[in-house]
């Protein structure tokens, strides 16, 4: 009975385990809807000035702002917007392996990298196999503000602004639905014109009016511009998190109960060759008595 009682009590810790996967998956499921909610609250608002700023890349303002030209690259910045938690499956390796080819295509054209890192994973992997980190935030928690990436934001904005980098990109996993998440790379700066908006801007030559002058305004709107992007990926990465969160749990609390069926087989097996050789010693020992 060794072996059985063995067998129980192994049934007895995965059904532990089982009953903290279920419970992680049911409080994923309602923090996802919540990061949906937000992503979709603050979507309109990123679209929409992505949209004004494309078109200012497609006009000839007065003022020509150091965000809207293109120069040499010589070397990049990237945001890399990563997880805090892990338990989410292949969200972040994913993630990470996209940025590493990109770097590596820049790497052979001689073109450095300088990395801003959000969440505690892309803080742990690139201290682990290297590269020229500047700014890096992580617990932000599962509804962050703004005003938690300004200061990182800055230092990316600052450093394109001394031409330490000629280009800054962000990377994120962009959330299709529950089921699939996939990396997405945007190039923030420079900004350069979206086709639509440049086949639009041959047909109608025009331009904005500025109040009180395009100087003081796009300096700010740029900045504006660029804050609304990297947090529009920062709560669109948490959203993804939670839904892999969701996802990976309920896969380990299916191959939980998967584990626990083959282990009570076993346990019954177990048991009644048990009792099977105990009844065959009682029978032994009469027929020796007799």
């Amino acid at each position: 009975m060794t072996v059985a009682r063995e067998i129980k009590s192994k049934i007895g810790s995965i059904k532990s385990t089982q009953k903290i996967t279920r419970a992680m998956e049911m409080v994923a499921a309602s923090k996802m809807r919540k990061a949906q909610d937000r992503m979709k609250r603050s979507k309109p608002y990123a679209e929409k000035i992505r949209d004004v700023i494309h078109h200012l890349a497609c006009a000839h303002p007065e003022y020509r702002h150091p965000f809207l030209e293109v120069r040499e690259i010589k070397k990049i910045g990237v945001i890399i917007v990563s997880t805090d938690r892990g338990l989410c499956g292949s969200l972040n390796s994913n993630l990470f392996k996209s940025v590493i080819t990109i770097m590596k295509d820049f790497s052979e054209k001689n073109i450095a990298a300088d990395l801003c890192l959000i969440g505690n994973r892309a803080d742990a992997y690139f201290r682990r196999i290297g590269g020229n980190v500047i700014a890096k935030a992580h617990h932000l928690g599962d509804a962050p503000g703004i005003e938690q990436l300004i200061g990182i934001v800055k230092v990316m904005l600052d450093a394109y602004s001394d031409k330490q980098i000629d280009a800054l990109h962000i990377f994120y996993n962009e959330f299709i639905n529950t089921m699939i998440q996939r990396p997405l790379r945007i190039q923030l700066l420079p900004i350069v014109p979206d086709p639509s908006k440049a086949e639009e801007a041959k047909k109608h030559h025009w331009d904005y009016l500025y109040e009180p002058d395009a100087k003081q305004l796009l300096k700010r709107l740029l900045k504006n511009y660029i804050e609304s992007q990297v947090y529009q990926g920062v709560i669109e990465n948490i959203a993804c998190q939670q839904a892999a969160t969701m996802v990976a749990m309920k896969s380990a609390t299916d191959n939980a109960g998967k584990i626990i069926s083959d282990l009570q087989l076993a346990y019954n097996k177990a048991r009644q060759a048990a009792i099977t050789r105990e009844i065959s010693e009682i029978i032994s020992g009469a027929d020796a008595v007799s």
